[in-house]
């Protein structure tokens, strides 16, 4: 579930070989990050991290996990949502990735552990807001019920949750480019069954819709009073 893009973007095309083992959040180019890369985020990058800040419902003073956190573009956009006071985890398999999303993260709030979604390191009912972004589709189908149960369990009861990952495009020859990108895998992807697993695992979906141009959204709340 995991990133890697240059200028930090954050509209992350996924890899060519489909659902990773051990997911990890892509960002768009094939290199590890470096600490030289641009500090200016892209425009429609910007754009889509405060969009989906926004949409996680996430206020001053709560507690934030972003699951697959990548180089950390979206925990930074959630730090400043929350505030001083407040505190976002992102957390991501890849040790080099989190390393690199610590250097780049100025603020207090802000911090990075390696872990995946499926086991995560956290107890019951300890965050108000779970986001992840770009990472469901690199899990293998069997582990994306277990990573979202995971979600469950560590958010309190009236907590919120978003979760955002590719939508395949509509029109054929954008289709055909991201295919000789990403391979056909994720032309193919069925984004519209998030809505199905998050249900399942027992969350009210309060609403859905896309973040363009490569995302599908669904928010979920977990039943109960806070």
């Amino acid at each position: 579930m995991r990133a890697r893009a240059p200028a930090e973007r954050s509209c992350r095309l996924p890899g060519p070989s489909g659902p990773d083992p051990r997911p990890r959040i892509m960002c768009a180019a094939p290199h590890a990050p470096q600490d030289n890369e641009p500090a200016a985020v892209a425009p429609a990058a910007r754009h889509e991290h405060a969009r989906l800040a926004e949409l996680s419902g996430a206020r001053p003073g709560d507690r934030v996990l972003d699951v697959g956190c990548g180089t950390g573009c979206l925990s930074r956009r959630m730090a400043k949502a929350v505030g001083v006071g407040s505190s976002v985890l992102g957390i991501d398999p890849s040790v080099p990735v989190v390393e690199y999303a610590r250097r780049k993260t100025q603020a207090s709030q802000c911090s990075y552990e390696a872990g995946v979604a499926e086991a995560l390191e956290a107890a019951d009912a300890s965050f108000d807001v779970v986001v992840t972004s770009l990472a469901v589709h690199h899990l293998p189908e069997e582990v994306r019920p277990v990573a979202l149960r995971e979600m469950f369990r560590v958010l309190r009861p009236g907590g919120r949750l978003l979760v955002a990952d590719f939508r395949p495009p509509r029109t054929r020859p954008v289709r055909h480019l991201v295919a000789a990108i990403t391979g056909h895998v994720m032309t193919n992807y069925q984004v519209d069954l998030l809505d199905g697993l998050i249900t399942d695992t027992g969350f009210e979906v309060r609403g859905r819709g896309d973040v363009r141009p490569w995302l599908r959204y669904v928010q979920g709340t977990r039943p109960g009073k806070a």
